[in-house]
């Protein structure tokens, strides 16, 4: 059998003319074997999808192979010892390569430890809820989104609203709450956007709410701040803003805020029915057979604030107009006369 280099290189000459006496001569085999060679087809196969086959480079001594089994054993007690550590260790052992070899030797041949499976952290059912806060921009102006998920069964709501601040804020979780058809104990915040810091502020990683949400907290939940990164809660946050993103906003064309009303339509006939990645069930399902009953009680009226404008803020609404007051403009005299002197 010969190569795919001289294969190619007798087709090519026998397709310009070259007799096969020459080409016997300049290969250094015989007239028969260049024929036997044409009756057995080879010359025929498929040269361009034959894979290119390569012969390893011979290994060659470097001057890090007297150190390799100190660094193996190191590597083995301590296999996150970085490689500026062991470039220091085997110089002093009479290394006087360079570091670049040792590098990727050691990237190499460094144990891998095996991943540490994550223990979903997982709340019960009615427990909790997380609300999110996320900014969309439309041609014809920017729009808030406010979405609240359940923790247990993952239902899903949101709303657009035109302004990012404390009204829309209790405003949409009453809407939430009417959806759900009753309260959960907690309210996780996991973005938190300036509407929420301004009336919220840490202390000691708690939540410290003001009068105003204090007073509105009536509905019976308790609020606490989202640390999606510590180890009991690993996995546990979810992601509403990426999935309304991707699933709603994405590859569609705005063209006023009545468009929006759609995300009743993919609330309902979308997230609601979707297998969710780690329950494996629908969240409308997982709602109604385990979570629907657990949840408290809705109050038994909406939140009625003396100091907050709760105007409504959704994408339609738009604030009524303010008063406007006419002040007539008098000269300094006429007050003058008007209390009995002059000026």
């Amino acid at each position: 059998m010969f190569g795919r280099e001289t294969r190619m290189l007798l087709r090519h000459y026998l397709e310009h003319g070259t007799s096969k006496s020459a080409l016997a001569r300049q290969l250094g085999v015989s007239r028969d074997t260049i024929h036997r060679w044409i009756r057995s087809g080879d010359l025929d196969r498929d040269l361009e999808h034959e894979p290119v086959r390569y012969r390893p480079r011979p290994a060659t001594a470097t001057k890090l192979d007297a150190y390799t089994a100190i660094i193996e054993t190191r590597l083995a007690t301590y296999p996150e010892l970085s490689a500026v550590r062991l470039f220091d260790e085997i110089r002093a052992a009479g290394y006087t390569g360079g570091y670049s070899q040792l590098k990727a030797f050691v990237r190499r041949v460094r144990p891998v430890p095996a991943p540490t499976p994550g223990v979903r952290f997982e709340t019960p059912a009615g427990r909790q809820a997380q609300v999110d806060v996320a900014r969309f921009r439309f041609p014809w102006g920017v729009r808030y989104a406010l979405l609240v998920v359940l923790g247990y069964s993952r239902l899903l709501w949101c709303r657009f609203s035109v302004r990012q601040d404390m009204p829309a804020l209790i405003d949409g979780l009453e809407d939430a709450f009417a959806y759900f058809g009753g309260v959960p104990q907690e309210l996780l915040f996991d973005q938190m956007k300036a509407v929420i810091t301004r009336d919220l502020r840490r202390e000691g990683g708690a939540l410290v709410r003001n009068g105003e949400f204090l007073r509105f907290a009536h509905w019976g939940f308790a609020v606490r701040a989202c640390r999606p990164y510590r180890a009991q809660t690993k996995g546990k946050v979810e992601r509403p803003v990426r999935y309304l993103r991707g699933n709603v906003v994405y590859g569609r064309t705005f063209l006023h805020d009545a468009d929006l009303d759609q995300r009743a339509y993919w609330l309902d006939h979308i997230a609601s029915v979707r297998v969710h990645a780690t329950t494996k069930e629908r969240p409308r399902e997982r709602f109604d057979r385990e979570e629907r009953f657990l949840l408290q009680p809705l109050a038994a009226r909406r939140y009625t604030s003396l100091v907050l404008d709760r105007a409504p803020a959704t994408a339609h609404a738009s604030r009524a107009p303010r008063a406007v007051v006419t002040v007539e403009k008098r000269p300094l005299a006429a007050y003058a006369r008007l209390a009995g002197g002059a000026l």
